[in-house]
């Protein structure tokens, strides 16, 4: 899984953090979007799907890899 994030679509809205904090995070200044591992882990996965299925701007990207 290879992940992306649209800064300018983020809201701040924190539910990525919530769903998946190993791999997400906010700027201190603004609460936009950071992208802590852009290849996580299986056992990470899931929590990543959830984090982009409840952004409220689509602003998280997923493509799956074999």
């Amino acid at each position: 899984m290879k992940i992306t994030v649209d800064q300018d679509k983020c809201c701040g809205a924190g539910s990525c953090v919530l769903a998946a904090p190993d791999v997400f995070d906010q700027r201190d200044e603004d609460g936009v979007v950071v992208l802590l591992d852009p290849e996580p882990a299986e056992h990470l996965r899931a929590a990543v799907r959830e984090a982009a299925d409840v952004c409220p701007t689509a602003a998280i990207a997923l493509t799956e890899r074999d």
